[in-house]
């Protein structure tokens, strides 16, 4: 098995957004959008969790980078102190896609996230696994040769919404516990 490295790889998937919906009653969905040197690839999946509607998203969008979606063979979440603003960390092992072929049909490639949003470690270790995967000699120009690929606009970093504070404080334990109509 791969170990998870320190620095970024040059060429390396990033992401670059994501976002979900998900609750008690509905289809969690996400959406995703992913970014190595100048392609970008996006796309949105359903899961039964959020976590997983990010991952058939991000399965979907690297379709053509991967030849198939990678099989995920552990999954592993952790809080790594204790209280409401402790990071947690995330860890995802996979491996190839069942239809791979050949040098590219073998190996086990870990990948680490860790966040204060659990959701974020989450999608984070699974960024970092396909990373450990691409990084192998046998998949070496999988991105560029990708035939969902699209070129990325190179912006400055995407403005970020300002904190509204006459909006004052919002408490959502009121809203749940607010007598059904």
């Amino acid at each position: 098995m791969t170990t998870p490295r320190s620095e970024p790889l040059t060429g390396a998937l990033h992401l670059a957004r994501w976002i979900i919906n998900s609750g008690s009653n509905i289809v969690s969905r996400g959406a995703v959008q992913i970014v190595s040197d100048d392609h970008r690839w996006e796309a949105t999946g359903e899961g039964n969790g959020p976590i997983d509607a990010l991952y058939a998203a991000v399965d979907r969008a690297l379709a053509g980078v991967l030849s198939g979606h990678p099989r995920l063979l552990s999954f592993e979440l952790r809080a790594l102190a204790e209280g409401p603003d402790a990071e947690g960390m995330a860890r995802v092992r996979i491996a190839p896609p069942a239809g791979a072929t050949g040098a590219r049909a073998s190996g086990q490639y870990e990948g680490t996230g860790r966040s204060t949003n659990t959701v974020a470690a989450s999608i984070e270790a699974y960024i970092d696994a396909l990373n450990m995967l691409l990084a192998e000699e046998h998949w070496a120009g999988a991105t560029e040769d990708a035939g969902n690929q699209r070129r990325a606009r190179r912006t400055e970093e995407a403005p970020r919404a300002d904190f509204d504070a006459s909006a004052g404080e919002i408490d959502t334990t009121d809203w749940f516990n607010r007598s059904p109509r």
